[in-house]
């Protein structure tokens, strides 16, 4: 599809610096863009391409002026933010590309789920009884929904996710290819013969407005209750959330890492790739945890911690400090042993004269 720099400009509340019919199909890097497509500059270090740049249109901060000529064929769009700008119309752009409704064949859809308008379900679906999608939900190829979950508006779902029974997904989730929703948590009851009981895994999975989940994430159901991801948060591919655990809203939790069962992570909390977090802990809110630290203890608010057993950032980076020179610390070590033994030598021979 073509669009005009107006029509851009509208969408983004910009302004046109230049010609407001010229016309783009595509979006493309500062450095790379070729005649026809968008761009943008954000970032200073870029500033030198937008005068070489071969873009029909360039989104820019309303407060920039160039050092020099522009390319004549270059059109400007003026807006507040440029990066933000430039994002809204990636997210437009991937819309577009997701934009399908209908019943793909062959899938099976139960006579009792219910749907919105404008859902869309791909080949080789299943959709359980009482299963509520509400509008404009998009569940690609291959893909499971169980019994009585309930998907908000306008969620997407990825082709090849398995979501299990009773799990509830807000409006405006992405839950990417391989996920599992609800699958059991990790409960097992010691026998006095050393085997091993499953306890029966009865809670759910709420996944909030505005969640994203990464490809082959996990979140296990409840034992009891609800495991709760909450608003706005983002979990990244190879995440796994344990049954009962919590992550609070607008948190984001990097490949890798591992929240065990009955934690509860706060609000805005960002943590790193291969971080193990134990369970039954209280992580506060606006923590943040450097990547491969291991969480045994509760973390109080906004601390920023690292290493495995994680301890206070700055003290670890002090700590790694005097790690790294622990070789030439053992020599320095051993030389003044050496002189105080030689010294100790010297002592009682002059003593014993």
């Amino acid at each position: 599809m073509q669009f005009t720099a107006e029509q851009i400009a509208d969408l983004l509340e910009g302004v046109v610096d230049g010609d407001p019919q010229v016309l783009v199909s595509d979006l493309a890097k500062i450095e790379e863009a070729r005649s026809g497509t968008l761009t943008f500059l954000a970032n200073t270090r870029y500033t030198e391409f937008i005068y070489t740049t071969k873009a029909t249109i360039a989104i820019v901060n309303a407060d920039f002026q160039p050092g020099r000529s522009l390319p004549k064929t270059l059109t400007l769009i003026r807006v507040k933010d440029a990066r933000m700008a430039f994002t809204h119309l990636l997210e437009r752009n991937a819309e577009l590309q997701y934009e399908k409704k209908g019943i793909e064949q062959p899938s099976f859809v139960s006579p009792r789920a219910r749907l919105g308008k404008n859902v869309y379900i791909g080949a080789f679906c299943y959709v359980g009884d009482d299963v509520e999608l509400a509008d404009g939900v998009k569940i690609f190829p291959n893909s499971y929904i169980g019994d009585r979950c309930r998907i908000g508006t306008n969620t997407r779902i990825h082709a090849g996710v398995k979501i299990y029974h009773q799990t509830v997904i807000g409006a405006q989730c992405v839950i990417h290819s391989g996920a599992v929703i609800g699958a059991d948590g990790f409960g097992f009851v010691p026998r006095a013969d050393g085997s091993y009981e499953k306890m029966p895994q009865v809670g759910n999975v709420i996944l909030e407005d505005h969640v994203e989940i990464g490809a082959n994430t996990t979140v296990d159901r409840a034992t009891i209750g609800h495991t709760i991801i909450r608003t706005g948060t983002k979990l990244d591919n190879l995440v796994q959330v344990g049954h009962n655990a919590e992550i609070g809203a607008h948190s984001v939790v990097v490949s890798q890492a591992g929240i065990a069962g009955s934690t509860k992570v706060g609000g805005h909390a960002q943590i790193g790739g291969q971080v193990g977090i134990a369970g039954h802990l209280i992580i506060g809110d606006r923590v943040r945890i450097a990547a491969q630290s291991g969480i045994g203890n509760n973390i109080a608010d906004g601390e920023t911690v690292q290493g495995s057993p994680a301890f206070k950032k700055g003290l670890h980076d002090r700590s790694f400090v005097v790690y790294r020179k622990l070789p030439e610390l053992q020599q320095r070590i051993h030389a003044l042993e050496k002189e105080l033994a030689h010294l100790r030598a010297h002592l009682e021979a002059g003593l014993r004269k």
